[in-house]
């Protein structure tokens, strides 16, 4: 199967799983192990790029932490045996691509909304431990709405001492883009002040997703405004270590919404470089057909 195929399909559904899955990743160029703390398709924003379909009822409303471990246990030991690459969705995974990169807390909304999410994140390290997988990372893919919560201060202190890195969204430099692409209540003040105090406190990786919206991409005025958000970041103490620039490659379920082509993505990389001086690295998208 080709490679930007596989990179295209994030099923949150695996075998007889309800909980986790296994993916691979364009970003960690390997395998990663998604949890998905949202069965229930909740999420505190309604961006027009997702590709979770809210139409169709989740599967079940509560995580079942035992349940969720099991399956977590599970499928890191078919990763790491190989058995997992004998299964037909992975049996044609070539062998650059077979390494197990990392633990995800992800799936069909906001991870960091689930209650006991210091609980999720502190069992799922002792199950890495036990199964001797230090040197496998603990991401969090996160719109960083919640960070200012003291169970998900928690979590995040639980990741830092256990391999772990923050993928904070950041999608707009102004408000009114802001809430055009997230359609949240949520202020973008909020996010950003939530993302420089976390980053005061660790190196995080920002993961932004620029798309066409009504065949329209985002103007430079916007740009140029997305990329002083990031310096203020940075002068006020935050440590980014990564900006993923990101385009929309899966289908979404919004169909106004397409990728940028490669040659706009490359343009906001070196935008991004050029006026932050910041690392960004390029991570392209597929077309859709009409």
């Amino acid at each position: 199967m080709p490679a930007e195929i596989i990179h295209t399909r994030h099923d949150r559904i695996f075998a007889t799983n309800r909980f986790v899955y296994p993916v691979i990743s364009r970003r960690s160029g390997g395998l990663s192990i998604g949890v998905n703390l949202n069965p229930d398709k909740i999420c505190n924003f309604d961006c027009i790029y997702c590709q979770v379909d809210r139409t169709v009822q989740g599967l079940t409303r509560f995580v079942d932490l035992p349940a969720m471990l099991a399956e977590l246990e599970q499928t890191l030991e078919a990763a790491v045996s190989g058995r997992l690459f004998q299964h037909p969705d992975f049996s044609g995974v070539p062998s650059s691509l077979r390494r197990l990169n990392d633990i995800a807390f992800s799936g069909d909304g906001e991870p960091t909304s689930h209650r006991n999410f210091d609980q999720v994140v502190a069992a799922s390290a002792d199950l890495k431990r036990r199964l001797g997988l230090d040197g496998v990372k603990m991401i969090l893919i996160t719109n960083a709405s919640l960070f200012h919560r003291p169970h998900v201060q928690r979590g995040l202190e639980i990741l830092d001492a256990n391999q772990g890195e923050i993928w904070a969204k950041l999608d707009a430099g102004s408000e009114d883009y802001f809430r055009k692409v997230e359609r949240t209540p949520i202020k973008l003040a909020r996010i950003l002040e939530n993302i420089t105090q976390a980053a005061r406190e660790r190196p995080l990786v920002i993961q932004s997703l620029f798309m066409r919206i009504d065949g329209e991409s985002p103007d430079d005025a916007e740009l140029t405004a997305y990329c002083q958000r990031l310096r203020e970041i940075v002068v006020a103490g935050g440590r980014l270590k990564l900006v993923q620039i990101c385009t929309v490659a899966r289908r979404p379920a919004e169909a106004f919404v397409q990728p940028l082509k490669d040659a706009e993505v490359d343009r906001i990389v070196q935008m991004v470089r050029q006026l932050t001086e910041l690392n960004a690295a390029p991570y392209y998208g597929v077309e859709f057909a009409e």
